[in-house]
């Protein structure tokens, strides 16, 4: 089949790449791999599994043996390397069937796993390895495609199956992944010769080849044809879900009303833990959640594990008209509260009903996926990118129900064997051997002013210490750079970008909704955005005068004003800190615009601090001095201000700062995000009002 035959899914395959890797078993296999996972109608991020095996000397005795390559724990095939294989010698992981001792003793074989192993570089084994190493092809694909899991969920999958592909391609009934199923693959294999592929019911797709191309083609050619007797089910319907239920809002008010109800969704997630969530109107999501039949399906809960583990038993949904007033905090909260309360005690019933003797403790029992009928999906989860992988799950579930209906019945786990492999031991280790959260995971974070100089490097310290960042400037230039600097560095998943002008109250109540769309709130708002103005008292205007308290004071207010809202409707406190200045302490020359508003900057902060108080939400200000390096402030008239005030060059600024102060010492960007990190870490959780001098020793400011 050629590349333009395909309809659903994408002929990758590069003859010319290929052949550079001709004589590299395992170069084919991670080129493969990356195809395969570069296409999310065949497997979900970090779904699925692939492997090889070659030929390979013995280290010890020199002798050619067959090892097998595979994609080793907790990877993800579309962004494979070497370093994520496991590589084990494949004739010892076929003869540990001699000391296997049965179903109820299986999770031990995974330690074994160990003593298989070939590369001592190797990345850990995963449960699929016996899967693969039963099989006796040289190239085995594992798969997760939406189209073949419709078939797999569904009421008579074995039968379609059987039918669709003419008995090529054989059926395994459920189970959960592990060294029984390796063994039931193999026995399916033994008793239908000849096939091409396996489907393992309510769960996924095997196929393989002699070589990694014919596995490639192979899979795409299985799926494509699953996806095609999907879309002639779906055709002559003539309807999905039942048809629709409810008409959905337009794109605008879907994010409109998504901003609005979004903090108050994180708070209620995060009763456990501070969550970051996700929001997606994805035409597939709103199909499902505008249905007829999303209150009959959304309760079954997903079938395939790798949905399952993401998305939890099933989803809340929520009972609100897609247009409802929003604006009514209380109200709403009235409505949505009662939900939440719901379904935390039917997840600690499904705990209570469903655990083993040796089951780990309960874990956060709130939802992760919450469907908003008429508007959208949110997601919640530990960070931005589990949140995201946890919607993009959802979606795949949704695609797998669709299918399944279309040609027969949709069929979800039964919630023991969900619960089996949600609270599965094994499981819980991989959990336990996660790195612990950083002391930000979790935060959500605003810094105006964040594409350079203080306000940029805030923004750094915060997200290597785990928060995501909303990273805004009304430079929209300056804005991109920074954007594609934290992408380099922190990936996609650590931040967002907005246009902020802090003067402009749209632009500010569009930062703040962004965030909300974005990461679900905010906890943290660091008030950095500024400029400067030195001159005489006489040379000063009005326009200077407007200007500085624009921006300065009633920018700071404004802000504040709407992170409050915010923080208030997630009830969970907060931070606010504000970047003023010494010269809100101290007096100087050709200053009287400028030092002024930052005086009125920090008698504001005192205000706030004292009024929020019963929120929980701390203000507190930290007071740099003469942070030049990578800032706007610095270029232009303002250091030739100071510098005349002061009787000496431009050039000389940075020496004479340092030296008036008590530890000579030159203030960095660096050193004031590290005060703010101070402040908002977790060591000052029980602090407000404060002011923290960051300007290397200068008496004058000392606060009295």
């Amino acid at each position: 089949m050629s590349k333009t035959n395909y309809k659903h899914v994408s002929y990758l395959w590069d003859v010319a790449e290929a052949t550079k890797l001709a004589n590299d078993e395992v170069g084919l296999l991670i080129y493969r791999s990356n195809l395969l996972g570069a296409d999310l109608r065949l497997t979900n991020y970090g779904g699925g599994n692939t492997s090889c095996k070659a030929m390979a000397k013995d280290p010890l005795t020199g002798i050619e043996t067959e090892i097998m390559w595979i994609k080793g724990s907790g990877g993800d095939i579309g962004t494979l390397k070497r370093s994520g294989l496991a590589a084990l010698y494949n004739d010892r992981l076929i003869n540990l069937k001699n000391i296997y001792r049965g179903l109820e003793h299986e999770d031990e074989m995974v330690e074994l796993f160990n003593h298989c192993i070939y590369d001592l570089n190797s990345k850990a084994p995963s449960i699929d390895t016996p899967l693969h190493g039963f099989l006796p092809f040289k190239h085995i694909d594992h798969l997760h495609p939406d189209a073949a899991i419709a078939i797999a969920a569904a009421k008579d999958g074995k039968r379609i199956t059987a039918e669709l592909f003419d008995n090529t391609i054989g059926w395994v009934d459920w189970r959960k992944p592990g060294f029984e199923l390796g063994l039931e693959l193999k026995a399916c294999l033994d008793n239908n010769p000849g096939i091409r592929g396996i489907m393992l019911g309510s769960h996924g797709l095997f196929t393989w080849g002699d070589t990694a191309y014919e596995s490639y083609v192979n899979t795409l050619e299985v799926v494509e044809k699953c996806a095609e007797y999907i879309e002639e089910s779906v055709r002559k319907n003539g309807s999905v879900f039942g048809g629709k239920k409810i008409e959905g809002l337009e794109e605008q008010q879907r994010k409109e009303q998504a901003a609005k109800i979004a903090p108050v969704l994180r708070g209620l997630c995060s009763s456990e833990r501070s969550m970051i969530g996700h929001f997606t109107d994805d035409t597939r999501v709103l199909e499902f959640i505008n249905s007829n039949d999303l209150d009959r399906l959304a309760p079954m809960g997903t079938s395939c594990p790798d949905h399952f583990l993401r998305t939890k038993i099933s989803p809340l949904i929520l009972n609100l008209k897609p247009d409802a007033d929003l604006n009514n905090v209380e109200e709403l909260r009235s409505q949505i509260e009662p939900l939440f309360e719901a379904y935390r005690k039917m997840y600690a019933e499904y705990y209570t009903t469903c655990k083993h003797p040796n089951s780990p403790a309960i874990r956060d029992s709130n939802p992760v996926i919450i469907l908003y009928p008429g508007v959208g999906l949110f997601s919640f989860s530990k960070d931005k990118q589990t949140a995201r992988v946890a919607a993009e799950f959802y979606t795949n579930a949704i695609n797998v129900m669709r299918g399944a209906e279309a040609i027969s019945e949709y069929t979800s786990l039964p919630r023991q064997e969900a619960f089996n492999i949600e609270y599965w031991l094994l499981e819980e280790a991989k959990l336990q051997r996660m790195p612990k959260p950083k002391s930000l995971s979790g935060k959500i974070a605003l810094v105006t002013g964040s594409a350079g100089g203080i306000g940029k490097a805030i923004s750094r310290k915060f997200a290597e210490e785990g928060a995501v960042v909303v990273l805004n400037d009304l430079d929209q230039d300056r804005l991109a750079a920074a954007g594609a600097q934290f992408l380099k560095e922190f990936g996609r998943d650590s931040y967002a970008t907005v246009q902020l002008n802090v003067t402009e109250g749209a632009d500010i109540k569009n930062a703040f909704a962004q965030a909300a769309l974005n990461f679900g709130g905010i906890d943290i708002v660091v008030n950095c955005a500024g400029l400067s103005i030195s001159k005489p008292i006489e040379e000063h205007t009005d326009k200077d005068w407007d200007l500085l308290y624009d921006v300065l004071v009633k920018g700071q207010f404004k802000i504040t004003q709407e992170a409050v809202s915010i923080l208030r409707k997630q009830k969970r406190g907060g931070d606010i800190l504000n970047i003023v200045s010494k010269n809100a302490l101290v007096s100087g020359p050709n200053n009287a615009g400028y030092g002024s508003a930052k005086a009125a900057q920090l008698h504001l902060s005192r205000l706030n601090a004292a009024e929020l108080g019963p929120d929980k939400i701390r203000v507190n200000v930290v007071n740099p001095d003469a942070v030049i390096a990578d800032s706007k402030i610095w270029e232009g008239a303002w250091a030739e201000g100071r510098a005349k005030a002061y009787g000496i060059t431009v050039a000389e600024l940075p020496a004479f700062y340092a030296k008036r102060t008590l530890l000579n010492e030159t203030i960095l960007p660096e050193d004031i995000a590290n005060a703010c990190y101070a402040f908002v870490g977790g060591l000052l959780s029980k602090s407000t009002g404060n002011v923290l001098n960051v300007d290397g020793g200068v008496a004058m400011a000392f606060v009295r």
